[in-house]
Parts: C-alpha cells; structure tokens; sequence
C-alpha cells in the first residue's frame, strides 16, 4: 500500500491509499461537520443536508443522479455523525473519474425550496420512526445525559421541533460556511490513479471560492457526570427493557483509546467476553455488549443491555459489579491475547476492503492530519499490554459514575436494592 497526499490551492485535500492488486476503487468526500457543529437554532441541520444533497443541482436532478450512480454499478451512500458528514461510492477502477466527478457535483447541491419542504416531512418521519423502535431513543437520551449541555449530546437527527422550525435560508448558510473547501477531504483506497484523482479534483472542485477555515469553536468536552445519573423512557408497545449505560472514557487524541478498545472487547465483545459469558449465555438477558467510542475531544464507554423488563434494574447492578471486579482483580493474559487476537484479525479484515478503509483512511486524516496504515494499527494492537489496559481501568473507571437510560413497557425501578455496585472495588488492580 502506498499513500499519496495533495492540496489544491483552495485548501482541499485529497488523500489515498493505493493499493495495486486491488480489484476496486472507494471514493468520498468526508465534510468536518455534524452535530457539534450545530446551534440549537440548526439542531439537525448537518442530517437534513446530507438527504439534500441527493436532491440534486442546478444541472442534475436526483433521478439523473442516481441513474448515473446505477449505470457505473456503484454503491453509493451517505451519513451523518456527531462530527462528520461522509459521502462515498465503490465502483469499479474504471468508473472512478465518473464517480469522482459526480460526487463533487452533489457537493455543491441547489437547495430549492420546493425541496427543502418536502424532504423536511421525510426527515420529520424518520425521527418519529427512530423515536418508536428499539431502544426507543434510550441511546441518545443517554448521549445528552452524559454530555449534558455540551453538543456531542445533540441528536443527529434534530427534534421535531427544531426541524419544524429550520428555514431553508440556515441551512444554505450552513451549506456555505461548513462545505467550504477546506473543511473536505476527498479521500481514495483500492486501485487509486492518484494522478487522474488529482486532476478530476482540480477540473471539479478547484473552482470552489475557499473561506476562512470555520474550525471547531465549540468548547472541550468533559469526562461525563460526576455522580450517576439514571433516567426512565416508557414504551407501553416494547416487550422487553433496554439499557444504556455511558461512562467516561479516552478522547480520540488521547493514546490510551487503543487500550480502551481492547479492553472493551474483553469487557462487552459480542461473544467471548465476561459480559457475554456472564449474561448472554446462560441466556438470562437478549444482548449485554461494551464498546469504547471516541470523539475529538471526549471518549466514553457505552454499555448496551436488552432483557426482560423486570430484570432490567438487577442485570445493569449485574453489569457494574462485572466491571467493577476487573478493576480490582485484573485482566487475565489469556483474555489479553484473544481479545488482541480479535482485534488483529479486525483490522486485517477491514484492510483487505478498499471500502472499509476508505472510512479509516478519511476520517483518520478528517480528524487529526495523520495517516495510519494497516501495519501500523497491527503494531500498536501487538504492542498494548496488561499493563495498558489496567491503567485504562485505573484512570476510566468503568464501574465509576455513569448515565444510564431504561426504555421499557412500564416504569422501571432506578436499582435492584442490590446494594451499591461500585462498593465492589476500584483503581488499579493488584
């Protein structure tokens, strides 16, 4: 693999990673902006434009679109997260200037009004829809509670109330001051003619007027609650309960992320992990999962549980007190080296799809500048030690204060009458 870099003299960059014996070629364009980036007077607007930008240009209707997306054979899509809007296509290396081209002409969509309202009704029934299916919103409830007034607590998707009230006008500014040139990165993987890339950009996108760079101005997140906080969703049409647990954990610009990762698939791993062991499968709850997201700022470890109602309260205790042992007892290396095992085989799984890397070529550089290649994940999975993931532990208490949101069929007790989980120990193990 070999990685190639360029900037236009507006401030796009383009990156890739060329991969000669690939068979195909990902393409997109990743956009600094989402959620964070909002005011509550644009709550969900980052979401609302990424549906927008399928609708077409001056020049290209959204049929014609996704004709020419449908004659190259590509897979093309979107999304929307906290801090990024992504949008890419996978074709075949002789599409790829075809591709190209095309996503940098839906960068720069017509917004019309006519629009506008109508795909305001399809985003509207999408938050209805989220709001009415399993977890019943219990993650996001969960996301506010633990960043509280911070941003990275808001919806993706907005509230109806603030897409209600979203005129057109804010979002074309938006459109404006966060599409800006140099807030992109055109991204390549696969088999990448780095040079014709270039060149498309430039015919393409080297025209786009630069702006000063909008940056981020929203304040440093912080570590999350500072005692427990545990809320209540009642959905009289669910059969089972739902819960989400978040505590703090490393920021994406902190080293120790990579620790915190591993740790979380010896914690919460879908299989093989003392969560599923302990609770899936003697089958006494649905789904009992923990995974470690990080943000440019801010990282937490987010605990998923889905059981019968009414063993809803006892199962989460059950949980902490799981986390809370592995803090006072240790990691054991034989969880240390599978966990490490199902890390490694990850990320060479993800590495042999030009697709997938696409995202961890792109985002990586979106958020830091840096470029990592497959290798250099590998080494830093090989080089993390029981050591690391013991003062992940001993500085990110999992078991320590954390928000937690119960969806349900009825009102669900805020505990079990247990007793207090975090009594079971803490800080460093010995």
């Amino acid at each position: 693999m070999t990685f190639r870099h360029e900037r236009l003299p507006n401030g796009l960059e383009i990156v890739a990673e060329v991969t000669d014996d690939a068979l195909s070629t990902s393409v997109g364009f990743f956009v600094k902006t989402g959620a964070r980036d909002e005011t509550d007077a644009t709550w969900g607007v980052s979401h609302f434009l990424e549906h927008m930008v399928f609708k077409g240009t001056t020049e290209l209707s959204a049929d014609e679109i996704n004709r020419r997306f449908d004659w190259m054979g590509a897979s093309a899509n979107a999304f929307t997260s906290e801090e990024d809007t992504v949008y890419h296509a996978a074709v075949l290396p002789a599409q790829q200037h075809e591709a190209t081209a095309l996503l940098a002409a839906m960068m720069r969509p017509a917004l019309r009004a006519e629009d506008f309202a109508t795909e305001k009704l399809v985003i509207l029934e999408e938050i209805r829809m989220y709001d009415d299916q399993p977890p019943f919103g219990a993650d996001e409830r969960c996301r506010a509670a633990f960043f509280a007034e911070h941003p990275l607590g808001r919806s993706v998707l907005g509230t109806v109330e603030s897409i209600e009230s979203l005129p057109v006008e804010a979002m074309r500014e938006y459109h404006v001051r966060r599409y800006a040139p140099g807030n992109i990165v055109l991204a390549a993987t696969g088999a990448v003619d780095f040079t014709a890339l270039v060149e498309t950009a430039r015919r393409h996108c080297g025209e786009w007027e630069p702006l000063p760079s909008s940056g981020r101005d929203t304040p440093r997140a912080g570590r999350g609650p500072t005692g427990d906080v545990r809320e209540t969703i009642v959905r009289p049409a669910a059969t089972l309960a739902y819960g989400v647990r978040m505590s703090a954990g490393p920021a994406g610009d902190d080293p120790e992320r990579f620790a915190a990762k591993l740790l979380a698939t010896v914690l919460g791993d879908d299989s093989g992990s003392r969560l599923y062991w302990a609770l899936v499968d003697p089958g006494t709850a649905e789904q009992a999962s923990c995974h470690h997201q990080d943000f440019r700022d801010a990282g937490l470890f987010a605990t998923q549980l889905a059981c019968e109602a009414g063993d809803a309260p006892a199962l989460l205790d059950e949980v902490t007190g799981i986390y809370a042992e592995a803090a006072r007892s240790g990691i054991t290396a034989a969880e240390l080296e599978q966990a490490r095992n199902k890390l490694a085989g990850r990320v060479v799984l993800v590495g042999e799809r030009p697709r997938r890397r696409l995202f961890s070529v792109g985002l990586e550089w979106a958020r830091s500048g840096r470029y990592r290649s497959v290798a250099d994940d590998l080494a830093i999975v090989e080089g993390l030690s029981l050591d690391d993931l013991h003062r992940v532990m001993g500085s990110w208490p999992l078991h320590g204060p954390a928000a937690t949101v119960l969806a349900g069929p009825s009102a669900i007790p805020e505990t079990s009458g247990a007793g207090d989980p975090q009594g079971a120990g803490g800080g460093e193990p010995v």
